[in-house]
């Protein structure tokens, strides 16, 4: 009886020493260098607090906050690190962060990611401004990276803070939101989403995501296509421009958006638009060399935010470097609704 005892207390202790928790700390700074902002109010909206487990080799390894009390740490963070303060009231909301292992078709392995989701506003008396938001999964390599629970808490820490700089750079789309409506924002803004509400997409050329989102096509462009049929040149006024500069085409009422690796169609169901690709084709550098960098309102982003958010942008199209493993995955991926980011689901 004394060695089944035993017996059930060594299983116990081997069960506890095998799981372990590593920390998102967010300790990196959150200073509004331009001073622009008065107040941060951080809402975890959160459905489920637990982050989850990443499998380590034998051991799993439980994802935690370092502070238990996000909403009062991140607020006092920026106190302490904002001594001088202007006008703004920013307010973050964390919608979503879940990280897993997941066994995708036709691989090997499964593959450490987290699915994050955060988004930021403008508040003034009681509306809300949207500013952005990011919307990923973050994919780890096990097979590249010794230990992925380590690998997704930094990556976790430095969008979350990234995203909180990033934001105090204002850069407002679409109308306000009442305070009662702020919990579904997207609903309450998409309701002026011409391109997704319209049953038919007007043909022409599209500079950018918000034209393409307000159904304004250029008049002064044009595409040119080669003997196989294929667009080959963007025109304007009859002068030949850098196909790069536009964000995407309606022919016969269907959209093809341009990345870098050629146009991709843009294929509506009732979540949204979305492309089949890879990370691997969106994330191609080619065009950009690698380089990390994202303008909002003039301002410079961090390398992860600024490479997530900036593919709606019509110089770069979005062939920047993304977060996490580049994989060769094709799936079918989401653009943003209200930002024209590319959101993976896997």
């Amino acid at each position: 009886m004394k060695k089944n005892i035993l017996l059930i207390l060594l299983l116990i202790s081997a069960l506890f020493t095998a799981q372990k928790s590593e920390f998102i700390k967010l300790d990196q700074s959150i200073k509004d260098k331009n001073s622009r902002t008065k107040s941060l109010t951080f809402i975890d909206n959160r459905p489920d607090k637990n982050i989850g487990i990443i499998t380590d080799k034998e051991e799993k390894a439980e994802i935690q906050f370092d502070h238990e009390d996000l909403k009062n740490y991140i607020e006092d963070k920026f106190i302490k690190d904002n001594k001088k303060v202007g006008t703004n009231d920013i307010v973050i909301m964390l919608e979503d962060l879940k990280v897993y292992d997941e066994q995708d078709d036709n691989r090997d392995f499964p593959y450490a990611k987290a699915k994050i989701k955060i988004s930021a506003f403008l508040k003034r008396n009681d509306r809300y401004y949207f500013i952005n938001r990011f919307d990923n999964v973050i994919v780890c390599n096990p097979k590249m990276t010794a230990h992925p629970q380590r690998f997704l808490v930094t990556k976790i820490d430095e969008v979350i803070t990234e995203f909180i700089n990033a934001s105090y750079f204002l850069n407002i789309t679409g109308s306000y939101i009442p305070e009662n409506e702020i919990n579904k924002y997207d609903e309450y803004l998409n309701k002026d989403d011409k391109a997704f509400n319209n049953p038919i997409l007007k043909d022409g050329v599209y500079l950018n995501f918000k034209s393409f989102r307000g159904q304004n096509p250029n008049p002064d462009y044009y595409t040119e296509k080669n003997r196989k049929g294929k667009v080959v040149r963007l025109m304007s006024k009859d002068v030949q421009a850098s196909i790069s500069q536009m964000y995407c085409y309606v022919e016969g009422g269907k959209a093809y958006k341009l990345t870098p690796v050629g146009f991709d169609e843009m294929v509506k169901d009732r979540k949204g638009f979305y492309i089949n690709t890879s990370r691997v084709n969106l994330f191609y550098q080619a065009k950009t060399g690698g380089a990390f960098v994202g303008a909002i309102a003039g301002g410079f982003v961090g390398a992860l935010i600024g490479g997530a958010i900036d593919s709606a942008s019509s110089t770069n199209s979005g062939a920047m470097n993304g977060i996490g493993y580049k994989s060769t995955l094709e799936t079918d991926v989401y653009i943003d609704s209200l930002t024209g980011g590319y959101v993976f689901t896997k």
